[in-house]
């Protein structure tokens, strides 16, 4: 991640519903994002063969479980290529952060990503309420073993 990745992040827009992941909603994770101390270490930009930004990862280790964040560029978004671009940043993880299980949260509305999140091996272990941009929403906390050879 650099100062120019992270700043191009955070001026991303989604279509409604899902406006709720624009770091401009949230000024806590809008200064997270824009904090260069996480930039290579929480914060990663996903780059395209020709070094275009097209994502960014996030990975926070706790115990045994890397707890990962993600998103795609908005125009890539509904085009089918979640899985991939999920299972490229599960292999990057995986390379760097050893972990025994990966976690991540998403909001319940969030049909599209749940679907994709489960053909990657995720599995709800619960859900749980969180004030974020501005209001109360409802997540759903997803884990995956690693898978070790």
């Amino acid at each position: 991640m650099t100062e120019p990745d992270a700043r191009a992040i955070a001026t991303w827009h989604y279509a409604a519903p899902y406006t709720f992941y624009d770091f401009a909603s949230d000024p806590d994770d809008l200064a997270e994002l824009l904090d260069p101390a996480g930039w290579g270490e929480t914060y990663f930009a996903a780059t395209d063969e020709a070094g275009g930004l097209v994502g960014y990862w996030q990975v926070r280790t706790q115990g045994e479980t890397a707890e990962i964040g993600l998103g795609l560029r908005p125009d890539l978004t509904g085009r089918g290529l979640g899985l991939s671009f999920l299972q490229a940043g599960l292999a990057f993880t995986s390379a760097r952060r050893p972990a025994k299980q990966l976690s991540l949260a998403v909001a319940v509305f969030n049909e599209r990503a749940i679907r994709v999140y489960q053909r990657a091996g995720f599995q709800a272990t619960g859900r749980y309420w969180q004030a974020t941009n501005g209001g109360r929403y409802e997540f759903i906390r997803m884990i995956r073993a690693v898978e070790t050879d």
